[in-house]
């Protein structure tokens, strides 16, 4: 069996701030079905070593980045895990990024260190074992395929791109401890606009690049998407391959969630039943004719946030409702607690976030809205693709390559799953909301794309194989 090192700042189920973590921690068991013996390398944040249980010390190093670490091999679930031990860098209070305070200020050598790690281990291997491809994740992970090249490997590498937002940007006066190489410091190295770009560094050194969805693999080399590393992707665009992430099948699963009534594209009873309990949860109306549409997001601009009101404006005129649960800006929670105000039993509104209460949004909703900016995958749509909560998208990434929008060519050939609008502005996406509002009431048709949108491919495995080809292909090199 084929070996990979996987390197990330986070995988599910030990730590998770978003989407990153769900596709690190679903890809070792997608890709064991394809012969690939993947190790997931994060850093022992606080508790992860505890969470592992039993573990072996396959690696250290007696002074990586100010004091010495260890490499802990053990397991959760399917996933073999190599935990980076380094105290002075990971046990701290907060998340793996900050605390209450902010970013912590040592992010840059925190993340460093994993990359020299993993660098470590897949040129010389840890223990018995040594993989043949290493797979690094983001700015956090894009340091390992660069150390592998600075120190002369062979070794085949890629780096996955989940959203070119986050970057890894620090001053060159970091240089000396980052341990990154003077001479490597110029326009095709890891040199952005006289600062460090970590992630720009994995762009220029990894054999490959992937991203998340296949529009945001061509979307990266435009302006308006590339945040100013477009040029980087458009000089390599022979090795940029978009692949789309996957959502688990098991949990995510409309017949056998235990947070919902289950139900399925061939019963859809419950479905009703849902509806009627998430109104009582969010201190909705009880008698809402029109669709009950969900929000569940960070709060933030990138997220279209600020396109709401119009859409809700057209949304309650219709006769329907709105759910939101997310956090992010001040001004974007106030902007959806203002609606929530302005339109009281018809939008309700929870800060914060609940996994348990995002499921049952789901097995509820008739619609979910993502009216993103960007969107470099997004697995909120292929969960409303899943429990027949028909996804309402901005016409962006992994959006537009994930659901059929509803047009009179789409309906007659019946494709439909959804509802695409564009540009992404407020009149589009209030244009967007009326065509939902009006297929809704045709529920011989609104019934079709929901039995159609639960039968969608969404898993893993067509992913994995993609995957496990361009492994393959690599070593083939």
């Amino acid at each position: 069996m084929r070996r990979v090192l996987s390197v990330a700042s986070e995988a599910v189920p030990l730590v998770k701030t978003g989407g990153l973590a769900d596709v690190v921690g679903a890809l070792p068991e997608a890709l064991s079905g394809q012969g690939w013996d993947m190790r997931v390398m994060i850093p022992a944040y606080r508790g992860v070593i505890d969470r592992l249980g039993r573990t072996t010390v396959v690696w250290s190093d007696p002074d990586i980045y100010g004091a010495s670490a260890e490499l802990h091999l053990g397991k959760i679930g399917a996933m073999h895990v190599m935990a980076l031990d380094a105290p002075h860098l990971y046990d701290r209070a907060g998340g793996p990024y900050s605390d209450i305070h902010g970013d912590f200020g040592d992010n840059a050598e925190r993340f460093a260190a994993l990359c020299w790690a993993a660098a470590a281990v897949a040129r010389d291997g840890a223990g018995d074992w040594k993989p043949d491809i290493l797979h690094a994740h983001d700015w956090q992970g894009a340091l390992a395929p660069a150390y592998l090249r600075y120190s002369g490997s062979s070794l085949p590498s890629l780096v996955t791109i989940h959203n070119i937002a986050f970057q890894g940007r620090v001053g060159a006066e970091k240089m000396g401890a980052l341990r990154l190489p003077r001479e490597a410091f110029h326009r095709d190295g890891y040199e952005f606009w006289g600062d460090i770009s970590t992630l720009k560094a994995g762009l220029t050194s990894a054999d490959a690049i992937t991203t998340v969805s296949p529009r945001y693999a061509d979307e990266l080399m435009r302006g308006e998407y590339g945040q100013g590393l477009e040029g980087v992707i458009a000089a390599r665009a022979g090795v940029v391959i978009g692949i789309l992430n996957g959502i688990d099948a098991g949990v995510w699963n409309p017949e056998k969630d235990t947070d919902c009534i289950p139900f399925s594209a061939n019963s859809l009873a419950a479905k009703s039943k849902n509806r009627k309990t998430l109104q009582a949860e969010f201190q909705l109306e009880k008698k809402i004719d029109g669709p009950l549409v969900i929000l569940v997001s960070r709060l933030t601009a990138q997220k279209g946030i600020d396109l709401l009101p119009a859409a809700v404006e057209e949304l309650v005129a219709r006769g329907g409702a709105l759910a939101v649960l997310g956090s992010g800006d001040a001004w974007a929670e106030d902007l959806v607690l203002g609606l929530a105000a302005r339109f009281p039993g018809r939008v309700g509104v929870r800060i914060g976030y609940d996994e348990a209460l995002s499921h049952r949004m789901f097995a509820g909703g008739d619609a979910v809205l993502v009216p993103s900016r960007f969107e470099p995958c997004g697995l909120t749509q292929l969960y409303g693709l899943r429990y027949g909560c028909l996804p309402l998208v901005a016409a962006v990434g992994g959006l537009a390559d994930t659901v059929i929008g509803a047009t009179p060519a789409t309906l007659a050939a019946q494709a439909a799953t959804g509802f695409v609008f564009h540009p992404v502005d407020a009149l589009a996406l209030r244009q967007a909301t009326r065509r939902l509002c009006e297929l809704y009431a045709d529920r011989k048709t609104w019934t079709a794309m929901m039995k159609r949108a639960m039968k969608s491919e969404l898993g893993w495995e067509s992913s994995a194989a993609r995957y496990a080809a361009l492994y393959e292909r690599l070593l083939a090199q």
